[in-house]
């Protein structure tokens, strides 16, 4: 077998991916439409790239990719932290699904295609990429804003639904038409996800010691195999790949060397998965984009209509103000892995063959667009609020109002104690604090707590205290929650 020029031409197509990722970079784009171009320009059906390459040459290394992208998305599921918040969680990220996915349902039929083609559609449009999201808050360094737990909350959620989903999904799709064994399979489908979420959440300690070794390549080759054999088991269980090597890595983040298999993991994560993104992106065929242009172009509008209507509303349920809400809205609109597995599932499935060509052309579009979108959400809430004002004219305006209050309280304190106040020097000042009262609108404050926590520098209540102890009243008065 001779695999030279193969193995050339694959070579050159990583480069290209590593050349173009960087220029991402540059403008924040993430890897994963980069990878999906890259395929793109080298498929066959394109004629872009000079040398021939068939998918065919990846696509069992693409399955490892598929199997390690759930594997650590399972890895990094908090099984803790969701049943401690489940409720919150729950309303917040089930609210922000059921709104894209009732509405994506519907727009599969608003379209034309089928009842399974719906579901597969309502499904690519209504979660979000995992890895997008949590790459990008990292990025942007929003770690310490206060919607980053309420974002991080919804993808856990969907993390969940995901799991859900592709189980009815291949159920759906394993084109059994009576009831019984549909229900069987459901049945089963739901016994595997229910006895490993079990594991995972009372087994920790038992998973530990049957994992335990010191040698970091027995390690690697253990958890490896076990992604590898559970996305088998899931296969044959009817859950797909992709849900078992999910099921598992949650029971292994469990234990106490979740540390230690992400370290080793997420090289092998993400260089598989840029074969995932490759190969997805060699069997699309430009020529097939014409036919979905205008569905792609009304999804991707549905989806940033969606998604701004869902972020202001889990914001609000969140006790957060519109600037979060914008916040959560450009992160949680990337669309990526998730909405490739199900187009892969379809084509599996024998579906709507334009399903491809649409989960790619709106992956893509998505996957560019919401990143920039994201890097620019204070710059858009700042016109969309109207709150442009900087934070120098907002310290200016906070350091007059401050002066003329502690000229108020001076005036008011030497009127106590008996000293004579001319007229002429108490209106000014009066005159100057209802000035400076009325410079701000009523919500001027929150819109500067919501921008910045720092823009207040306690310069107010230093002066209130200050003018409290100078006071020789015999007793004092609490201070003025105003000052």
């Amino acid at each position: 077998m001779h695999l030279g020029e193969q193995l050339i031409v694959l070579g050159l197509l990583l480069l290209i991916a590593y050349v173009l990722g960087r220029v991402g970079k540059l403008v924040g784009l993430p890897a994963i439409p980069i990878y999906m171009i890259v395929g793109l320009a080298a498929s066959p059906s394109t004629g872009w790239f000079p040398l021939n390459f068939d998918s065919g040459n990846i696509e069992f290394i693409a399955v490892f990719g598929l199997i390690l992208l759930l594997f650590n998305l399972g890895l990094e599921f908090d099984l803790d932290e969701f049943v401690g918040n489940a409720g919150k969680l729950l309303i917040s990220g089930g609210s922000y699904i059921l709104v894209n996915m009732s509405v994506g349902f519907a727009f599969g039929f608003l379209v034309g295609w089928g009842t399974r083609e719906a579901l597969i559609i309502a499904g690519i449009t209504a979660t979000s990429s995992s890895a997008i999201v949590t790459k990008l808050l990292i990025e942007l360094k929003r770690l310490p804003n206060r919607e980053t737990p309420m974002i991080l909350g919804v993808t856990v959620v969907e993390d969940v639904f995901i799991a859900v989903y592709l189980a009815i999904v291949s159920v759906v799709l394993s084109g059994e038409t009576e009831i019984w064994p549909v229900v069987v399979k459901l049945g089963i489908a739901f016994l595997f996800i229910i006895v490993m979420f079990s594991i995972a959440r009372w087994g920790g300690r038992v998973v530990s010691r049957l994992i335990r070794t010191k040698d970091d390549e027995l390690f690697t080759i253990l958890f490896f195999g076990l992604a590898v054999l559970f996305g088998g088991i899931g296969e044959i269980l009817g859950v797909t790949d992709a849900i078992g090597a999910f099921m598992i890595g949650l029971v292994l983040g469990a234990s106490r060397w979740r540390a230690r298999i992400e370290s080793l993991s997420l090289p092998m994560r993400d260089l598989f998965g840029a074969f995932f993104f490759l190969n997805f992106g060699l069997t699309l065929d430009v020529s097939t984009f014409g036919s979905v242009l205008s569905t792609v172009a009304l999804a991707v509008l549905m989806t940033v209509v969606l998604n701004i209507a869902a972020g202001q509303f889990i914001a609000w349920i969140n006790g957060l103000g519109p600037q979060a809400g914008i916040n959560a809205t450009v992160i949680l609109q990337n669309r990526g892995e998730f909405a490739l597995i199900l187009a892969t599932l379809s084509l599996s499935a024998g579906l709507d063959e334009r399903i491809v060509p649409f989960a790619g052309l709106y992956v893509l579009i998505m996957s560019v667009m919401g990143p920039i979108l994201a890097a620019n959400s204070e710059r858009i809430g700042a016109v969309v609020l109207r709150t442009t004002k900087t934070r120098r004219e907002v310290r200016e305006r906070d350091q007059a109002r401050a002066e003329a209050r502690a000229g108020a309280i001076a005036l008011v304190e030497a009127a106590m104690s008996g000293a004579p106040v001319p007229a002429d020097e108490f209106s000014p000042t009066v005159a100057q604090v209802s000035d400076a009262s009325r410079s701000a609108p009523a919500d001027e404050a929150s819109d500067r707590d919501e921008a910045s926590d720092d823009f207040d520098d306690g310069r107010n209540d230093t002066v209130a205290q200050q003018a409290a102890q100078q006071s020789d009243m015999p007793s004092r008065r609490p201070t003025d929650p105003e000052y």
